[in-house]
């Protein structure tokens, strides 16, 4: 029953996926009616998915190499401009069927110049948006954090996905803006890489250079286990994620494995706990009883959990408070809109929150946007993010 459902989903998306074709075709063919019009149209439509297909079937021998960006982002980008021509174009068609007009030529032009516009977003997406580092800051209050650590400073990163960079100049850019804020503790919340070890190699000496007087911490995401390519063997697999361990040591980052450190400062301490990945559908690896061995129930936590869903099925209701809980995982889908009041991607229909704090039973979520960028090569109005956040005590109990 589940197989046939699920063929009927694929059936009903190939069917509007031709009937989106097919009605672009009609606007632009109030420009022309040549045949050699429509032959190019679908020529390129076929072009396009062909090469989409064929990059997906061969993913896990090849992986995320140049020929799969070039079809994945052709494919994503014709759909995009298509999709907002679309948009324009049905108001334009219902007015004059009811005014019983043909169709109007300013206005298929006005449905095309945005599609233009649409094309050229995403090139600068591609060239610029991807390295356009934010520096994003948020003070927390907290009735039990101790006095020691009011005003303590935390810098977050997450989703390097070292596999995508081809920038070294951007790439220093972002850490010269990570140290530049200072902070006393730097954190990194998973997916170092796409799939493999050796993608963090040209990079060491760049996050290597990241310094904070308390350290810096890390922990692993769902893309640092291997799980979406093919391996020769298992042990080839497990070899991979010790190497990546190993490049973890390399950067200076400490990782934490289910574990948990202190965090002392003038005579008082804090709890810093990490799990290895915990996410639905991405592999729930994580034991946070494990990381919280032996921690004292009174004691001030934050843990570093990569799958933000982690926070919603276990870390908000776990018996033991934590805190703050610092995650990544989502990138905001790199594409969406927080301007004017308005914070909106696509991302919200897997993810209710997505990005930012929130507060839930006394205790925070950060949702970290993302350094780098995966599967789309760019971002489209969710920037890479370095977060800062600020510990503080509550006003009335300081």
């Amino acid at each position: 029953m589940k197989k046939q459902f699920n063929f009927f989903i694929i059936l009903a998306l190939l069917f509007l996926f031709l009937l989106l074709h097919v009605y672009v075709l009609s606007g632009l063919q109030t420009y022309s009616n040549s045949p050699l019009l429509e032959l190019s149209f679908w020529l390129l439509i076929a072009g396009i998915t062909i090469s989409l297909i064929y990059a997906i079937k061969r993913i896990q021998s090849r992986g995320m190499d140049s020929f799969f960006k070039f079809a994945t982002h052709a494919f994503l980008i014709l759909l995009c401009i298509e999709i907002v021509f679309v948009i324009i174009l049905i108001p334009g068609d219902i007015y004059r069927l009811l005014i019983h007009h043909p169709r109007n030529f300013y206005w298929v032009a006005f449905a095309s110049l945005l599609s233009i516009l649409t094309f050229f977003l995403f090139v600068h997406g591609m060239s610029k948006g991807k390295y356009a580092y934010r520096v994003i800051k948020h003070d927390l209050y907290f009735d039990d954090l101790p006095d020691s650590f009011d005003g303590f400073t935390i810098t977050q990163i997450s989703d390097i996905h070292a596999g995508s960079f081809n920038n070294p100049k951007a790439i220093q850019k972002g850490i010269d803006l990570i140290n530049k804020q200072a902070s006393d503790l730097f954190v990194f919340t998973g997916d170092l890489v796409n799939n493999k070890a050796a993608e963090i190699l040209p990079w060491i000496g760049y996050f290597s250079q990241i310094k904070a007087p308390y350290g810096q911490f890390s922990i692993l995401g769902n893309h640092d286990y291997g799980d979406y390519v093919k391996w020769e063997s298992e042990a080839n697999k497990r070899e991979n994620l010790q190497q990546l361990k190993n490049h973890h040591a390399a950067l200076g980052f400490r990782l934490l494995l289910d574990e948990h450190v202190h965090l002392h400062k003038d005579g008082e301490k804090i709890v810093l706990a990490g799990v290895e990945n915990w996410g639905l559908g991405f592999g729930e690896r994580g034991d946070l009883q494990k990381a919280l061995n032996n921690v004292d129930s009174n004691d001030f936590k934050i843990l570093l959990s990569h799958d933000p869903s982690h926070w919603e099925e276990q870390v908000k209701n776990f018996a033991v408070k934590i805190q703050l809980t610092l995650s990544g995982h989502t990138h905001g889908m790199q594409f969406g809109l927080e301007a004017f009041g308005i914070k909106w991607s696509p991302v919200k229909y897997r993810y209710a929150h997505w990005a930012g704090i929130k507060k839930e039973n006394n205790r925070y979520l950060n949702i970290n946007r993302g350094f780098g960028f995966l599967g789309f090569s760019g971002r489209i109005g969710i920037w890479p993010e370095i977060t800062v956040i600020t510990l503080k005590k509550h006003p009335s109990l300081s």
